[in-house]
């Protein structure tokens, strides 16, 4: 089985069991702050399943329907986890909002703290593995996977804060005001997460210095050939899409031309992972004399 997709399931088991024990943190002390971390758990299991479904999705070959694959699925899981977490946090403030009219006392705050703890550096650790492992194989649905964690680790800490501060100090209203505080970093999150997978789904061109690694790869490697130009990039998932259009003389062979594409196409391979390229071959009198100069022996 594929790693990602290993990661994928143990995401959903460690999901559940982290989840079990915040409703139990909840459960014993009343909290509100806890209850936000419960529920931004519950949010936790459905976005490991939405994840392990895209990476399933992803892994498929591409077909006379998908011919430049499935790779795209992973966005859109990222995207229903963005707004997965700005419904949870909608609801935490609610919750607040309510805590704040009733404020009530907590009931065996040590206890609850120590169980939710417990819970948070569980998801901490997790949370590490899944972004770690996520930008090196380049998975937008396992690096989201781990940035909702890290918000949900974020809330657990929160919720600490919440719990202890209102048993330390005697002030009730300090519970449901920790809760909407770590809601609202929640929301801001969440818009961050949608706005990036967005910009997949939308075919958003790689980083500057990414582009600037593909310009020197074809003009160091494209000797036979006189300019590369319409140089233009995009990412769908872990694949990264290359094309442009490479000049050369009148005279060259189809076989020669050949040469010097497998050639460049190698070593853009070698350069970006996952790189998918394309190249439109092109006479001298085509030139537009911009874009990539070739770099001569």
């Amino acid at each position: 089985m594929e790693w990602t997709k290993r990661l994928a399931i143990w995401s959903v088991v460690i999901g559940t069991i982290v989840l079990g024990l915040k409703y139990f943190a909840y459960h014993l002390t009343g909290s509100i702050a806890l209850y936000s971390d419960a529920l931004e758990s519950i949010v936790n299991v459905a976005t490991a399943v939405a994840a392990l479904f895209a990476i399933h999705v992803s892994a498929k070959p591409a077909d006379a329907g998908h011919p430049f694959g499935h790779s795209k699925v992973e966005y859109f899981s990222a995207v229903i986890e963005g707004v997965l977490i700005v419904v949870a946090a909608l609801s935490i403030l609610r919750q607040a909002y309510l805590g704040f009219l009733n404020p009530a006392p907590l009931d065996a705050p040590l206890l609850g703290m120590a169980v939710n703890g417990t819970a948070g550096i569980l998801n901490a650790l997790w949370c590490w593995v899944l972004i770690t492992r996520g930008r090196k194989h380049r998975s937008p649905a396992l690096v989201a996977d781990g940035r909702h964690l890290l918000t949900d680790v974020l809330t657990s800490v929160g919720g600490l804060v919440g719990v202890g501060a209102a048993y330390g100090t005697g002030i009730a209203i300090l519970d449901p005001a920790i809760a909407a505080l770590v809601a609202l970093n929640i929301l801001w999150t969440g818009w961050g997460l949608m706005k990036e997978s967005v910009g997949g789904l939308m075919d958003e061109a790689v980083p500057a210095a990414t582009f600037d690694r593909i310009r020197n790869v074809i003009s160091a490697h494209a000797d036979g050939a006189i300019e590369a130009h319409d140089l233009r990039t995009r990412r769908a998932g872990k694949v990264t899409f290359v094309e442009f259009h490479l000049i050369v003389p009148g005279e060259m062979s189809v076989a020669d031309a050949h040469d010097i594409c497998d050639r460049l196409e190698s070593a853009l391979q070698s350069e970006v992972e996952d790189a998918w390229v394309t190249i439109h071959v092109e006479p001298e009198n085509k030139a537009k004399h911009s874009g990539v100069l070739v770099l001569t022996p």
